[in-house]
């Protein structure tokens, strides 16, 4: 079976989401023949960098293109041609991938120099695409340098890294750099929600939502997770004992993800919230020990209880954020981080929570390093909740 992740991984660039601006740009490079030959993809891990690479490859060279001038306007590949399926396939020889990680030093870039000279076996292009560029060593850039200066008209040179920085200005300045956006939550669900559909995998939505926050803007990230959750839902396991006739025994739920990846969802993040905000010892430290009782990351756990008091503060200071976070959130998640932002009350109570804001971030600190993930956490609760 093949993973949900290359199943679903993008055939043209129209379905690159999250990307508008720069999909338009290179949509119509590729219809005015206008692409560059050498690029530089820079943004977050899962954003669609080295699948991108892989589109403007078969561009390049997808044979209807060379062929039919109306079908060129369209700016896409055909995915139907020799060079598009090969190249989806992973099999094409002109298509040569390089991963910097661990092909870092001078002699991998001399050999692509002289690669890069070699005319294409059988594509109109040669394409080279270097993912996380950013791990070649010093004496590696100066090599490569000279081959962004001057490459050969039949190669297109494409640098993918998630740490753009790290990049020599003399690298960069010699390439057409594009920055890929963080994808949104809703993008992500959004898509498993499409995925789910077609795979036929049973699902609650605040599940999909709970793997798309996990997912910390990876579409890869998230497919992958779904993947691994699949073996859950409703049609496997009907077909697994029986057929449409079976009993139904379930699906992806949100205790499936919580349980899986060691993360509770927004209900239980805003639940002891709740008691904080009311200022509930008691049930505040109950709540977190039945939390880490049931094995949940109760490092993580704080840290998304940071998250959820950035935002209650955010409302409280400034509602324009409102619109934004509904870009993000459920309806129902807003209304209760609007519930929360008025418990947070007068100028006396507003300093109160920045101050448990505080403790908590500094608990965090301490937490990621201690055998006691959970004293920190439980020290800074008694701190400022105490009469």
């Amino acid at each position: 079976m093949i993973a949900i992740y290359r199943k679903y991984r993008p055939k043209k660039l129209e379905d690159v989401l999250g990307q508008e601006t720069l999909v338009q740009i290179l949509k119509n490079a590729a219809k005015t023949d206008r692409l560059a030959h050498a690029y530089l993809f820079s943004g977050p891990r899962g954003s669609g960098k080295t699948t991108t690479a892989r589109l403007i490859a078969k561009i390049a060279n997808c044979q209807k293109r060379q062929s039919d001038e109306k079908f060129k306007q369209v700016g896409e590949p055909c995915n139907e041609c020799q060079a598009c399926t090969e190249i989806d396939s992973g099999i094409a020889m002109d298509v040569i991938e390089i991963d910097a990680a661990s092909n870092r030093g001078i002699d991998e870039i001399r050999d692509l120099k002289e690669g890069i000279r070699l005319s294409p076996s059988s594509y109109a292009y040669k394409v080279f695409i270097i993912d996380e560029v950013h791990q070649l060593t010093k004496e590696a850039f100066n090599a490569l340098l000279k081959t962004l200066e001057e490459p050969p008209k039949h190669a297109i040179i494409i640098l993918a890294t998630t740490e753009f920085e790290k990049v020599p200005a003399t690298i960069s300045s010699r390439t057409q750099r594009f920055n890929f956006k963080k994808v949104t939550l809703r993008e992500i669900a959004d898509k498993l929600e499409t995925i789910c559909k077609l795979e036929k995998i049973a699902h609650s939505k605040e599940a999909l939502e709970l793997i798309a926050e996990a997912a910390e803007g990876s579409f890869r990230d998230a497919e992958s997770l779904l993947d691994q959750l699949r073996p859950l839902n409703n049609a496997d396991l009907t077909h697994a004992v029986g057929g449409a006739g079976a009993e139904s025994r379930g699906k992806i739920s949100v205790e499936d993800v919580e349980k899986t990846i060691g993360r509770v969802g927004f209900s239980r993040v805003s639940e002891l919230a709740d008691f904080l905000l009311k200022n509930e010892l008691e049930k505040s430290l109950a709540y977190l020990n039945k939390i880490n009782e049931e094995g949940y990351n109760i490092t993580q756990f704080n840290k998304d209880l940071i998250q959820y008091f950035r935002k209650v503060l955010a409302l409280k200071f400034a509602p324009i954020l409102e619109k934004d976070f509904r870009q993000i959130l459920t309806d129902s998640e807003v209304n209760k981080l609007k519930e929360h932002s008025q418990l947070v009350g007068a100028a006396a109570g507003q300093q109160k929570v920045i101050n448990l804001v505080k403790s908590l971030i500094r608990a965090y600190t301490e937490m990621r390093y201690s055998p006691f993930a959970i004293v920190p956490l439980e020290v800074a609760i008694i701190e400022n909740l105490k009469s």
